[in-house]
């Protein structure tokens, strides 16, 4: 990425202070929308209380374990037709 994860969350954490994001942005060369987008990532939706972040590791999780799941299903179909 671009920018580190750290630098990332420093500004989500001004903006959360206080900070204005058009501020912030003039402040430090980033676009709003860049801004407002490291928001949506790093703090929670207040519907779910999960962060993009969070979200994404969950998406990622849920693909591996179906992945798991389909070969366990095959694996499975082919034992029961040997015995």
């Amino acid at each position: 990425t671009r920018y580190e994860e750290n630098f990332k969350q420093m500004i989500v954490e001004l903006n959360q202070t206080g900070r204005s994001v058009r501020g912030l942005a003039k402040e430090y060369g980033l676009s709003e929308a860049t801004i407002y987008k490291w928001k949506k990532f790093n703090l929670p939706d207040q519907s779910t209380g999960l962060t993009g972040k969070e979200v994404a590791e969950l998406r990622k999780e849920n693909a591996r374990l179906n992945e798991e799941l389909e070969i366990l299903k095959k694996a499975a179909a082919i034992f029961s037709r040997k015995t």
